[in-house]
C-alpha cells in the first residue's frame, strides 16, 4: 500500500508555508533523515490538533520511520488528520476503506472520504471519487457525476483522467457528444506521452477535418 501515499514533505506543501513553519524543526529533521527527532517533534504538534503534523506522524507510524510499524496507529492518527480536512489524509483515509487495509473494506466509506478531498481539489482523489460515480461502487452509477469528477482531475492535469473524458465527449457519456471537446483532451493526454491519446488524437483530428472540408461549399 505504499502507493496510496505521497512522502511527508509533499505533505507538507498542501497545508501552505506558514503550517509548515509551525512545525519547523520536525520538517527540518526529517528532511535530514533524522527520524529519532521528526517523529517526537510531529508527535508533539500532532497531539496539539494540527492536522498536518497529524498526517505526517501517522506516515512515519504506517512506515516504520524512527519506530516499528505501526500500522493500527497511524489509522488512528490519520483519521484525525482527515476530519481535520486535510485532503490527502481524507484520500488516504479513502484508499483504506477502498483496499480494506487495517480498516473494514467498505466502498460507500471510501467514496466518502474521496469525496471530501475531490472537493478540496485532489486530482487523486476527484479520479478517484468519479470512478466510483462510473461503476456504481460505494456511489450510485452516475456518468453525469462520473464525467463532472473526470473532468476537474483532467484540468488538473491528471493524464489518465483526460483521456477518459476525451472519450466521454467521443462517445456521448456524461457528457454532451462533443468530437472537437474529444479531440482537445485526446491531445491534451498526448502531450503528456499518452501514446495511446496521441493515435486517438490524431484519427479524431483527420475525421474533424474531413468533416470539415466535407460541410464547406
Amino acid at each position: 500500500m505504499s502507493h496510496s501515499f505521497l512522502p511527508v514533505l509533499i505533505a507538507a506543501l498542501l497545508a501552505g508555508t506558514a503550517t509548515a513553519a509551525s512545525h519547523d524543526a520536525a520538517y527540518q529533521a526529517y528532511q535530514k533523515g533524522d527520524y529519532a527527532r521528526a517523529l517526537p517533534a510531529y508527535r508533539a504538534a500532532a497531539q496539539k490538533g494540527k492536522p498536518l503534523a497529524q498526517y505526517n506522524y501517522a506516515m512515519m507510524l504506517w512506515r516504520g520511520e524512527g519506530t516499528p510499524v505501526q500500522r493500527d496507529e497511524a489509522v488512528i492518527w490519520l483519521r484525525k488528520a482527515a476530519e481535520g480536512h486535510l485532503a490527502q489524509a481524507q484520500y488516504a483515509l479513502g484508499l483504506l476503506y477502498e483496499n480494506g487495509e487495517r480498516l473494514p473494506r467498505s466502498q460507500v466509506d471510501a467514496t466518502h472520504w474521496f469525496l471530501l478531498a475531490a472537493q478540496q481539489g485532489h486530482t487523486d482523489a476527484q479520479t478517484s471519487v468519479a470512478t466510483q460515480y462510473f461503476l456504481g461502487r460505494g456511489a450510485p452509477k452516475d456518468m453525469v457525476q462520473a464525467a463532472r469528477w473526470y473532468l476537474k482531475a483532467a484540468e488538473g492535469g491528471d493524464v489518465g483522467a483526460q483521456y477518459i473524458v476525451a472519450t466521454m465527449y467521443e462517445k456521448g457519456e456524461g457528457q454532451p457528444h462533443d468530437l472537437a471537446e474529444a479531440w482537445r483532451w485526446y491531445e491534451a493526454a498526448a502531450l503528456q506521452g499518452d501514446p495511446a491519446a496521441a493515435i486517438r488524437a490524431r484519427d479524431l483530428g483527420q475525421r474533424l477535418r474531413q468533416a470539415g472540408a466535407a460541410s464547406r461549399p
